[in-house]
Formats: structure tokens, sequence, C-alpha cells
């Protein structure tokens, strides 16, 4: 029986092992094992709500256990930390609880078809101090952690008298991607619910101040120019600080510089500016690396095989495959979406050693939540070879079947009707932010 490790249990790596066990360890034709450092799964999309508290984890986790009993594959709790190639192993290290006691130890897993999709981590480029005074909002782990501060300094500003003119409270946010685009709008809507649960003193308008900074010349650079205009006409309404053409030179505890000279005195500050793969997939494998780029990422060919192994796949954030057409699969959602999916069919194909199609990247647009604000989004016209422009309500219901479609490929059409039940449910007696 055909052993399958699939390490990294994102969108793609979960949505991947589903699907496998489903086709293939349902029938005994494959043994299919996830990894994964966490116990449960997140839709990284949504970690700008977790951070804002502005919906309940529990509701969204998906237990990595619990999905493998349901869909017929493994699960085993692990970091990787280096591959055997010639001996086919894959090197876990050991897992441990809050206390530093050892649950699992280090152990080694066999495989014949090994798959990477860790995913991606936020590049700060070395920026002095950002490592130490900045949280990187790049795991559901580092959103709740920035969630507990917020709430924190929202208790703080409670008791301290406000300067005139100065606001109580200032989250900065570095980098003005999707990621900073949708926080600075979530915590203002956070800010917002916040006065109805016993913070009277914390007024979006006055009390907090959110700023927005972008070293290059308008937000959203990756997404036509439309929508990054869009964004940022609908988050100077909310009163956000939007900064373009500002580079941040160094981060202290309480303040950023700029090359420009420029300070920002800041409470809290997070860093969602670039992104990169794992550092430790340039020398994992020892003296047989696999190739990767700059940024890290593993590079593959047109079947998603790296370079030097085609034993060893990689897709999602964490691989650089590149399109006939010379252009680089882009380390979006949708794009690991569309990886697993093709894997999911052509795997079995793959291992017999049949020949089978590369995988071609389809550009199905773009959405960014504004919270309840608004949303906005560039989608592709398949008959004009173009694209539209949504925003609003049509922009936010797309935005919501996303997630939906992410439901339905982890669990099926009647568990994603219970979920969207449940969720709307909750809605009438759970209060609209965590504040714990």
């Amino acid at each position: 029986m055909q052993r399958i490790v699939i390490v990294g249990g994102g969108a793609g790596g979960l949505a991947l092992a589903t699907q496998l066990g489903k086709r293939l360890g349902k029938k005994k034709l494959a043994d299919i094992t996830l990894v994964d450092a966490a116990r449960t799964h997140v839709w990284k999309p949504l970690l700008h709500q977790l951070a804002a508290g502005s919906f309940d984890t529990h509701a969204e986790e998906i237990e990595y256990l619990a999905q493998a009993r349901w869909n017929h594959f493994k699960f085993r709790l692990g970091s990787l930390t280096g591959i055997d190639r010639s001996n086919k192993t894959v090197q876990l290290a050991a897992s441990h609880d809050d206390k530093g006691r050892e649950i699992t130890p280090a152990q080694s897993l066999n495989y014949d078809t090994l798959v990477i999709a860790v995913g991606s981590q936020t590049n700060d480029f070395g920026t002095p101090g950002a490592a130490e005074h900045t949280i990187k909002l790049d795991s559901p782990q580092a959103a709740k952690h920035f969630n507990e501060r917020l709430i924190n300094a929202c208790i703080r500003a409670q008791t301290v008298p406000r300067a005139e003119g100065s606001g109580l409270l200032t989250v900065t946010i570095v980098g003005g991607g999707a990621t900073g685009v949708e926080l600075a709008a979530e915590l203002h809507a956070a800010a917002r619910v916040l006065g109805n649960y016993g913070f009277e003193n914390i007024n979006p308008e006055k009390d907090l101040q959110i700023v927005l900074v972008e070293a290059g010349p308008r937000l959203l650079a990756q997404l036509p120019e439309r929508l990054g205009h869009a964004a940022e006409r609908e988050l100077r309404k909310l009163a956000v600080d939007v900064y373009t053409n500002e580079k941040v030179v160094e981060v202290t505890e309480g303040s950023l510089k700029m090359a420009s000279g420029k300070v920002i005195q800041s409470t809290l500050t997070v860093w969602a500016a670039g992104v990169k793969a794992a550092d430790f997939l340039k020398t994992m494998g020892g003296s047989q690396t696999l190739e990767v780029n700059k940024l890290n990422q593993l590079v593959v060919n047109g079947n998603l095989q790296t370079s030097r192994d085609s034993s060893i796949y990689a897709f999602g954030d964490c691989a650089a495959c590149q399109q006939a057409d010379g252009s680089w699969v882009p380390p979006r959602a949708q794009s690991a979406y569309q990886q697993a999916m093709y894997l999911a069919r052509e795997l079995p194909s793959l291992m017999a050693g049949k020949p089978v199609k590369p995988f071609v990247y389809t550009d199905q647009g773009s959405l960014v939540s504004l919270s309840d604000y608004s949303s906005v989004g560039s989608l592709m016209g398949s008959l004009s070879q173009g694209s539209f422009f949504v925003e609003g309500q049509v922009a936010k219901l797309m935005y919501w079947a996303l997630h939906k479609q992410h439901q339905l490929a982890l669990g099926g059409i009647k568990k994603t009707a219970l979920i969207t039940l449940s969720e709307m449910i909750d809605r009438t007696h759970r209060p609209r932010i965590k504040l714990h």
C-alpha cells in the first residue's frame, strides 16, 4: 500500500488529505498521514477577524483528529525538522505542552510520496526591532496573542486620562496588503462593539487610532489598481490614517521610524508586510537539500514535483511553480486550493508513473473584506478575458461564499449546512466580539 505523507494542515494540505482520504484511504488504496504542529485548523483568510476578536474560534476551528477519523486518513502531531531522501523518511520534532512537558517524542515517518504544504510566514526583511516589537499575523496563535494584547490595552486605557487631541490607544499595521487592509477595517468595527460591553471610553473615532503604513505607492499593490484605491477610500471614511510611500526602517516598543524621518507612536504594532517560506526549507535534507529560491520556496515543475526529487511534491505558499507563459503562481489561498484539487485528481496517476497534464493556475479574481462596512473585489470574466469590479453587499456575499467553498471541500454539503445554521444561532446569544 502506498504511503502518502502530507506535511502542513493549512487550507491546501487539509483539503488534499481529506480528498485523498475519500478517494484512496477509504478504499484501502493508500495509507495517508497528515502532519501539523497544531491540533486544529483555522482558515487563514479569517485571521484578521480572529485578531480583532470578531468571531468565535471554537466555531471555526477544525480538529485534525476528528477530520482524519471522518475522512479515512491519519493525523500526527509534530513539526517537520528533516528529510532523509535516501531512506524516504521524514523527521518530526517532539511536541510539548505549555508547561514544557513532552506530549509526543521526536519521531520518524516512512513515505513513498511526500507532499509539503507548510505555507508561508511574514517577512520582516530584517528591519531592526521588528522581530522583538511587532506581532506577525501569520498564524492563529499570533492572532489570538494580538487579541489578548488588544483587550488588555483597552482595559488599561479605561483608567488612563486622555491627553487633549491624542488617542488612548494606537494600533499600527505595517503592510497595505489584504491582511493589513482587512485588519484595519475589522479593528474599527471591533472598537464600535467594545463600547457596548463596558468600554465606554473606547470610541473608534476619538479614542482608538488605527494607522496603516505601506512602503509602496498604493494599497493592495498585487491586486488591480482600482481595488486598491477603493479600499483606501473606504478606510479613510473610517478615519484610518493611511500612509503610502513610507518605509519602516526601525521599530521600538512604542514607535516606528520611517525612512522619511517620520516617527509614529504606537501602542500595538502588527507586521503584515511581505511573505516568505520557512527558513528550514533551504537546509532541510542535509547534503541532499531540495532546490529553493530566494524566498525559501521549494522549486517545483508543472506537476508540483520538486526539481531534485520526483517523489516529493510541494504546493501553496511554500512552492515556486512557473507557468507555461513564464509567470509564477501567486502565493494566494485560491492558488493553494486549486493545487490541492489538482493533486487530489492526478496524484494516483503520478505515483503510477503515468503522464498527466501540468497544473494550470486560473485567476478567479480577488475579494477584500472591510468588516461590516463593505467589501471590494475584482472578478475575472471568462467571456471577455478581462475582469469586472464588484463592491458593497455583492462583494460581501461572494467573500462569504469563498469561506463556504472551503467548508464544503472539508466537510461536504450536510456538514456545511449544519455549520451555517449554528453560526446563525450563535449570533443570537454570543457577544459580537471576543472579550477574553
